[in-house]
């Protein structure tokens, strides 16, 4: 699903209000309830909104949020978290990289040359096998359209069978005590790939830690290295950890 300028605007009228009708979205943005009307239908498959009599509501509250949506969502945020983690990144050779916007927008920009990368992210395993000389294993398990990835216990059990030299991981939300993530099953395929890995590698945006989500993942001192370009202020909790943490202040 490609999110245009619409979409965001639909989605922000529903954030205010929770439910619209197809007549007051279509007079708010100022298109024919018929756009409107194909807008919705492609939204609602994305896992985005759920369609009523007449209207839509906004169903984003408990599920992880769509893959789709993330993507759009402060690019240029996690743009400077990638360039930074693509010039820090430990060697390795085995890799699991979960299926987050911000890893997707690492793989776009490092080569992955001779490596073999393990994921449950169907972009993820798209963009990283147009490299040359790559590797990529995706585990069995239930597709997910709305988070563009595989979960399930097929997919744990698959990826308990690997060993990884590096698990690099985003996260949902970020505070002192740790990372979260919002749903019960995302929380569970991090943390089983970071049990069976050498090294872990946590990569967030700025805008992460001003959130909420609901499953705590990890402590903060479970990952060896955390990449982010929140600002001094922001990280000053994870600075008492004395842990080696790339901040940029662009």
């Amino acid at each position: 699903m490609k999110i245009s300028e619409r979409t965001k605007d639909i989605v922000g009228l529903l954030k205010q209000n929770n439910a619209a009708s197809v007549e007051e979205l279509a007079k708010a943005l100022f298109v024919s309830p018929a756009t409107i009307r194909r807008d919705l239908t492609e939204m609602e498959k994305a896992g985005i909104v759920r369609r009523t009599h007449g209207g839509v509501i906004y169903v984003e509250k408990s599920d992880e949020i769509s893959i789709y949506l993330r993507q759009a969502k402060n690019p240029d945020e996690k743009n400077m978290v990638a360039f930074i983690a693509a010039q820090h990144l430990p060697d390795f050779h085995t890799a699991f990289i979960d299926n987050s916007s911000t890893c997707l927008t690492l793989c776009e920009k490092i080569s992955l040359r001779n490596k073999t990368v393990i994921t449950n992210g169907l972009q993820i395993a798209l963009a990283v096998s147009q490299q040359d000389n790559v590797s990529v294993i995706l585990p069995g398990g239930e597709v997910r359209y709305n988070t563009a990835a595989v979960y399930g216990s097929l997919t744990s059990r698959m990826l308990e069978s690997f060993r990884y030299d590096l698990a690099i991981v985003s996260c949902a939300a970020v505070d002192a005590n740790g990372t979260y993530e919002s749903t019960l099953e995302a929380m569970e395929t991090k943390k089983i790939a970071m049990e069976h890995a050498k090294k872990r590698v946590l990569l967030f945006d700025r805008t992460k830690t001003d959130t909420t989500a609901a499953y705590r993942a990890a402590d903060l001192e479970y990952y060896d290295l955390i990449i982010t370009n929140a600002s001094n202020k922001e990280v000053e909790p994870l600075k008492k950890l004395d842990r080696n943490i790339k901040i940029t202040n662009f």
